[in-house]
């Protein structure tokens, strides 16, 4: 029986020596977060997420930031980070810009059972525009190429009903989803796509609890289908130890670290449907986002 008991004990030591193995290599982790706030509020925002990572791999870990989506992904193409959160679309993008390189971890998931949200065009409510026919002639301001709520959704959705690139009079990419929003507060664009989980909680919305827009300033016009969450995505060159204690880190972050996780998901209170936990995922749920993607690029060659 002692003979049993020290065996089992060395296999799982080697086995957790092994598990570890990549801390050798990757003494400083890197994670991106995409721009779809200002850069000082993303960063108060996964800080603990940062720290709380710090604590249970017992290395540095890293908050890497970019002016644009495509920033986080030619970092992870090019091995500068090791993981990323992303939206469906940037997911997208980086798979295709790196032949299948990277892979999901997780995605978001609701109390409903829910992991998806939606695209939506906002206007100011003044102007008294109700759908999209209003915007005849008007500006629709994307948010960014690698968005999914603040391009590809909306695009793909809306082509099926005008044609964008003489139905608008202009369709600009503001840079971010912030930056769309203010646009249209500011007069700047007619309309602009973002993102929202329900009736009361988005960017938009958010950005009314930061006092950044008034109340009753911003109308929402046009809702698309439902879209997947974007996954909290690794390198798939990385040592399969460090993925599967990544994995694991990010699917128990509500229970180890809860005011991490509040922060990292950034709703407000009393958010009717809220993010409740983090899920595995895998590639086929996102590959509907690839061949939109691919329907896209070949819309923009024509």
């Amino acid at each position: 029986m002692k003979y049993l008991l020290t065996t089992a004990v060395a296999a799982l030591l080697a086995t957790s020596a092994v598990a570890d193995d990549w801390k050798q290599d990757y003494q400083v982790i890197k994670f991106g977060i995409l721009s779809g706030e200002n850069e000082k509020d993303r960063i108060a925002r996964y800080t603990p997420f940062e720290q709380y990572l710090e604590r249970e791999l017992g290395v540095e870990v890293e908050i890497f930031t970019a002016g644009a989506y495509d920033g986080v992904i030619q970092a992870l193409g090019a091995d500068q980070i090791e993981f990323a959160f992303l939206g469906s679309s940037s997911y997208a993008a980086a798979y295709t810009a790196t032949d299948g390189g990277v892979e999901p971890l997780a995605t978001r998931l609701r109390r409903d059972g829910s992991s998806g949200y939606f695209s939506v065009v906002v206007t100011r409510c003044e102007d008294g525009y109700t759908s999209l026919q209003d915007l005849e002639g008007k500006v629709l301001a994307f948010a960014d190429p690698d968005s999914t709520s603040g391009y590809a959704v909306p695009y793909f959705n809306i082509a099926k009903e005008v044609d964008p690139k003489t139905f608008f009079s202009a369709i600009p990419f503001s840079g971010s989803h912030e930056a769309g929003v203010a646009g249209v507060a500011q007069g700047t664009f007619d309309a602009a796509a973002t993102w929202q989980n329900n009736e009361t909680d988005g960017r938009w919305q958010r950005m009314i609890e930061k006092k950044m827009i008034s109340e009753g300033e911003i109308c929402p016009i046009w809702e698309s289908p439902e879209i997947t969450s974007g996954p909290f995505t690794a390198r798939k060159n990385l040592p399969q130890g460090l993925k599967d204690t990544m994995q694991q880190l990010v699917l128990d972050v509500a229970e180890k670290d809860p005011e991490a996780f509040k922060m990292m998901i950034g709703e407000v209170e009393d958010t009717p449907n809220p993010q409740t936990d983090w899920q595995p995922a895998n590639h086929e749920r996102y590959q509907w986002i690839v061949d939109m993607r691919d329907w896209l690029k070949k819309q923009r060659r024509s």
